[in-house]
């Protein structure tokens, strides 16, 4: 921990250009989209395909791939719960910086606790964070798993694999519930994009 002394000499600095000023120059609010369901829900599909839509209507955006945080933000994290808490941590306030920059950050993780979520949405602020439950029975999880993860995790190989050994807990009230196993991608990024109309993140066509 840093000494006193130098706590008090940290100040923030504000900034003469605004968040306001870079949503007038963007012609779309900020707002951080928390994309959160088990591993192979779909999440970053979701999330990517919802942007590629936004990029279309001419909106700045960046995704936050829980996969790719960890090979740069949080690539000194391991999977335990304390280091899973604290990279949903460090993502929140990555796109809490993000929002204040105009963007509409949209993040893929599966943030599988309660806690973790609702710090991170008291973080940015209720009026900004959006919540999405990509949801999707393990069943189907397992048979879309690629990288084989669901296999190693029920033959002892990955430990705490969240689904399987290590809880998740589902969103008792998200903003939007997605349902990956019955509904089409279309489908689901357009009722992505109905939400941010309606929350009047982006402009209603």
């Amino acid at each position: 921990m840093k000494p006193e002394s130098n706590q008090r000499e940290i100040v923030w600095h504000y900034a003469t250009v605004t968040r306001q000023r870079r949503e007038q120059l963007n012609s779309h609010k900020a707002a951080a989209v928390w994309f959160t369901g088990l591993s192979g829900a779909g999440k970053s599909t979701l999330a990517h395909a919802v942007e590629e839509e936004l990029h279309r209507l001419g909106c700045r955006t960046f995704v936050f791939d829980g996969d790719n945080v960890r090979h740069g933000l949080c690539s000194d994290l391991s999977f335990s719960v304390d280091d899973r808490s604290e990279n949903i941590r460090r993502i929140g306030e990555m796109a809490k910086l993000f929002v204040e920059a105009g963007v509409i950050a949209l993040t893929a993780f599966i943030s599988p606790l309660r806690a973790d979520r609702a710090r991170v949405r008291r973080l940015i602020g209720d009026a900004d964070f959006i919540e999405v439950h990509v949801k999707c029975p393990v069943a189907v999880c397992e048979s879309r798993d690629v990288k084989g993860v669901y296999q190693k995790a029920r033959a002892g190989l990955i430990k705490e694999f969240t689904g399987i050994s290590s809880p998740y807990e589902e969103p008792e009230h998200p903003d939007l519930v997605v349902d990956t196993a019955q509904e089409t991608l279309a489908e689901s990024v357009d009722k992505v994009l109905a939400l941010l109309r309606r929350r009047a993140v982006i402009e209603k066509p």
